[in-house]
């Protein structure tokens, strides 16, 4: 590893930080008795945010495709129960 590699960028962090709040978005939905809809929500946006950036700059691609399909998991759920909800469904 030579300094000002890509290994050393930030950007490397993009896919385990995305599957981890993916993650945490999950865990906190199945828990959603006692988080409520928003701290899935906040996660697994944060999770879709960090996995789109990971994959465009092509860093650990898979962390950053688990962090997307977990993020999406966590923010579409609560989204479409409140809607159903809302909808009387």
């Amino acid at each position: 590893m030579s300094p000002g590699s890509d290994d050393d960028s930030p950007a490397t962090l993009y896919g385990p930080v995305a599957a981890a709040l993916g993650l945490l978005a999950c865990v906190t939905l199945a828990l959603g008795r006692y988080t409520g809809a928003s701290l899935p929500m906040l996660t697994g946006s944060l999770a879709i945010t960090f996995a789109v950036l990971g994959l465009r700059q092509g860093f650990r691609r898979r962390l950053c495709l688990l962090g997307l399909t977990t993020g999406v998991v966590g923010v579409g759920l609560p989204l479409a129960l409140i809607a159903a909800y809302a909808l009387g469904v």
